[in-house]
């Protein structure tokens, strides 16, 4: 037993919580051991399995194989009505899902149906959306570094916005609209300055940043000036984003007036700008210890605080765009893994390895990420042991959960990972030349498959022997 065991002593006191389900906003809460949440459709049936969207998630893992990456759609309709809901105060807005989360042409199609706009940051997003048939005038086209062809691709499909971020995209641009004969709508994406209190790797708002305009140096406002200048360039307005995984509304509190301030100054100089896109960033729940706003709460914050500064600043107000990413499709989705070797360091820790790890959730290794896990055929068994439970790569850093109170693992069991709808399938590797796993959409009890799994094939369909090694 390691020093942590005596957590999971403690943990057995609120093992009946677990039992009783929690319904908040449509959703289904439990409290599991130690605290540990779940989230979206998530249930015990009788068989003392997790359910989610109405699926035994042991059927799932059996049926698909592990790892999986588990999309609860219910989930993520909630979510976008929640946003849609928090913004109906507003006589214009329009909420734009930022695809670097998650996107594949089963999700581009979804967002469609929800009526979202969406935001693409490649050449490759853009084509993901395309082929889903996504109407071009509902994309944002966003990055730091677009190539020509990337640019001249979006002019081709007839994007809605191009997110200008540098004085140079905007001349590009402007001679590409020029020669195809075409004018373009634009925002600029501006750096205001703030810095949210999150990992510094996904700050993006502070003036040390790779992206954008900043307010401060007065290079955002010489690109409104010349962007007004430019003949088949249509200024819209003014962009930001100023981090991710932001739990409170400090920071956008001071994002909104900020920006206000300089669309104010722009109006005084006779530049009006209609448009002004907040970005993302709202935080999600990835341990019972996070505690983000929630969404309904967070639009009417931004919808009533914009109304406030326009007023103050004897502004109209301007069309408010927003692009959550990870709080519509991260706590959507869930990882499942196989238990496999269970090795105890006597005094040290317990590892439990899993057929999956940094390939599939790189986010542990990168940010520091937490998580907490379930065992999905044995939700209604006591916690009975600490655990770390490693992945199966060639790294010690190699890790998914630190010092987890678990029910007594056997080789065999189906790890659950809530909370990792977001950034984990869109960064998935092939390290180790492993194939990554498999997207199946959960809904009112059936299973559809959203990508198929990676073969061994796949792995090397692209490679090539020079002639001379032959």
């Amino acid at each position: 037993m390691t020093a942590g065991t005596n957590v999971c002593l403690l943990a057995t006191s609120v093992l009946e919580l677990c039992k009783a389900p929690v319904t908040s906003g449509g959703f289904v809460h439990f409290i599991e051991f130690g605290g540990t949440f779940v989230n979206g459709t998530m249930q015990i049936n009788a068989k003392g399995h997790l359910t989610i969207g109405g699926c035994d998630v042991v059927e799932l893992a059996q049926q698909y194989g592990t790892p999986l990456y588990v999309f609860d759609e219910e989930a993520v309709r909630q979510r976008a009505e929640d946003y849609k809901q928090a913004l109906g105060s507003l006589p214009k807005s329009q909420i734009i899902y930022a695809g670097k989360a998650f996107l594949t042409v089963g999700m581009a199609a979804l967002v469609k149906q929800l009526g979202l706009g969406l935001d693409v940051v490649s050449g490759g997003e853009l084509y993901t959306a395309l082929e889903a048939d996504f109407p071009p005038e509902d994309i944002l086209f966003h990055g730091n570094n677009k190539s020509i062809s990337e640019l001249q691709y979006a002019l081709d499909a007839g994007v809605g916005r191009i997110v200008v971020d540098s004085f140079y995209e905007l001349q590009v641009l402007s001679q590409l609209a020029e020669s195809k004969g075409v004018v373009v709508s634009i925002l600029l994406r501006l750096t205001p300055g703030v810095e949210a209190h999150t990992h510094s790797y996904i700050q993006t708002g502070q003036l040390d940043s790779k992206f954008g305009l900043a307010i401060g140096n007065g290079a955002a406002m010489e690109a409104v000036r010349e962007a007004q200048g430019l003949p088949n360039i249509q200024l819209m307005g003014v962009h930001c984003h100023i981090g991710s995984q932001i739990f409170d509304t400090e920071a956008f509190d001071a994002t909104v007036l900020l920006m206000m301030d300089f669309m104010a100054a722009a109006a005084q100089e006779g530049h009006y700008l209609s448009e002004l896109d907040l970005g993302g960033g709202l935080g999600i729940r990835h341990t019972d210890d996070d505690d983000p706003m929630d969404v309904t709460s967070f639009g009417r914050f931004l919808a009533q605080r914009l109304q406030e500064a326009a007023q103050e600043r004897g502004l109209p107000l301007p069309k408010l765009l927003i692009e959550p990413g990870r709080s519509l499709v991260g706590e959507a989705g869930t990882t499942l893994y196989t238990v496999g070797v269970i090795k105890d360091l006597p005094g040290i820790r317990t590892y439990a390895s899993v057929d999956g790890g940094m390939t599939d959730n790189p986010r542990v290794s990168l940010y520091q990420a937490v998580y907490e896990g379930l065992v999905a055929n044995k939700m209604e068994e006591e916690p009975a042991h600490t655990y770390t439970v490693a992945g199966k790569c060639c790294e010690s850093g190699d890790k998914l959960l630190f010092d987890v109170c678990l029910p007594q693992l056997e080789s065999g069991d189906i790890l659950a990972v809530p909370s990792t709808g977001a950034y984990n399938y869109s960064m998935s590797s092939n390290y180790n030349q492993l194939p990554r796993p498999a997207v199946v959409c959960v809904y009112d009890g059936t299973s559809e498959i959203m990508v198929e799994r990676e073969q061994y094939q796949d792995l090397v369909r692209l490679h090539k022997i020079p002639q001379r090694w032959r």
